[in-house]
């Protein structure tokens, strides 16, 4: 924490950033939101940097999923309430078939950036600015909607509050009730190829509840029944936004960023000297650094220490992206070099990103066999190396869309075109998703 303070990233090198023509909106708006209401409290925080100490510690199993980038048009009461419903099914499917606690973390709230390979973007001969997430800029293809706009950054805050809001309403009012996911659950089964090994779970879980309602535990006596804790996560991007939601605790007057319970570095955007590292190792959030195959083992010692000085369980989670032909050859090195160095850190895998291909018809997609795969290696590695497979990150969605091939429907390249609805980068749908908590809870249990 020497000479760190929430601005001390401006004086280092920073990648993946807009370009503003307006600099002095910049600042009004950076201004403007640092004097706005946290959208989250440093407590809530805390509880779940304890949850992901006890992930670390081989206690339990960490779930992130949500969008690739949030959507300021797609910003609906349905489309949260089906993501966060997906997402209780999963950890259901995970916590009683996998038999471990499962921490609940959303790519919502605040999933409003992304990072680029190219700054520019070209189609049919014209080219524009690569379009970076809706609190940069518009996906549309015109001048006009993808120059940079400050304003932006106020529009995502609000839109953030506001999802933040209903999704407290949904895991404290009712909505989480572990009656309505089983009634969820078996919905999801009735026409499922795989519906017989799902429905078996689903009975097991319906006479659980109805033997513990027997004995007298219910919704009434027991609040785990009737809600549940869902935190908020997102790739911290524009560290102007993060920097101007940085708040001190009053109670331990320590620096939270409170734009999310937790934020993560991404895979271009690590490098030991430049801004992103630096405005994350000051901000005690529990935090993540995504992980490819090219990672050097003492540059990952290096980010531990920097970012984790302390050892302390729960701060640090390393979200592997490498793809299912580069995963077998490249995880075992980075496992065996942490556990020798005895570090406390939270392994998550992130299955999605390197393994994106081009479909026949040109789409962007992903293929379940390919993501299921990687997974598999993911679990294969850990129990090779004597460590703890601490979680999956997904990118996914609560709505029937078709942007990833496979899976229990057999979704093909010509089916792409049905409901190709993601603003970037393919998502699982919610058969899917489920589908694939059914597969991961194999390797829980195991």
């Amino acid at each position: 924490m020497d000479n760190w303070q929430p601005d001390s990233w401006r004086s280092k090198p920073i990648l993946q950033q807009p370009e503003y023509e307006d600099k002095a909106q910049v600042a009004i708006v950076e201004d403007t939101l640092s004097k706005y209401p946290p959208l989250v409290f440093a407590a809530e925080t805390r509880e779940l940097r304890r949850q992901l100490g006890d992930v670390s510690l081989g206690k339990g199993f960490l779930l992130q999923g949500g969008d690739c980038a949030e959507s300021f048009d797609e910003f609906n009461a349905p489309k949260i309430r089906d993501t966060f419903k997906v997402i209780l099914q999963m950890a259901i499917v995970l916590t009683f078939a996998g038999r471990c606690p499962v921490t609940k973390v959303a790519r919502m709230a605040g999933q409003y950036a992304k990072p680029r390979s190219s700054n520019e973007e070209t189609i049919n001969g014209v080219t524009l600015p690569s379009y970076r997430g809706d609190i940069i800029n518009n996906l549309e293809f015109t001048a006009a909607a993808r120059r940079p706009d400050p304003n932006r950054l106020l529009d995502a805050y609000h839109r953030s509050a506001a999802t933040l809001n209903l999704l407290r309403a949904f895991a404290q009012g009712g909505l989480a009730d572990l009656h309505e996911v089983n009634r969820w659950n078996m919905a999801f089964v009735e026409n499922n190829p795989l519906k017989e090994r799902y429905q078996d779970i689903a009975r097991r879980i319906q006479d659980t509840l109805q033997f513990m309602d027997t004995i007298g535990i219910n919704a009434t006596n027991t609040p785990a029944l009737h809600e549940t804790s869902l935190f908020t996560s997102h790739e911290a991007l524009l560290l102007n936004y993060e920097q101007a939601l940085t708040r001190v605790d009053t109670l331990t007057g320590k620096p939270y960023d409170c734009s999310a319970h937790m934020v993560w570095i991404g895979e271009r955007t690590r490098q030991l000297d430049h801004a992103h590292v630096e405005f994350f190792r000051g901000i005690h959030n529990p935090i993540g650094v995504k992980v490819g195959p090219g990672m050097d083992e003492d540059e990952l010692i290096r980010l531990t220490d920097t970012l984790n000085p302390e050892n302390d369980p729960g701060r640090l989670t390393f979200i592997t992206r490498m793809g299912a032909g580069n995963l077998e050859k490249n995880l075992p090195r980075l496992l065996r070099r942490v556990k020798q160095e005895g570090k406390h850190v939270v392994w998550s895998s992130d299955p999605m990103h390197g393994n994106t291909i081009k479909a026949s018809n040109g789409y962007k997609t992903r293929n379940f066999d390919a993501i299921l795969g990687e997974i598999r290696q993911f679990f294969a590695a850990h129990a090779a190396e004597g460590t703890h497979a601490g979680g999956i990150h997904l990118e996914m969605t609560g709505q029937h869309v078709t942007e990833c091939t496979g899976g229990a429907y057999k979704i093909s390249d010509d089916d792409l075109a049905q409901a190709y609805k993601t603003q970037c980068d393919p998502r699982l749908n919610a058969d899917q998703v489920l589908e694939m908590a059914f597969l991961v809870a194999d390797h829980l249990r195991n």
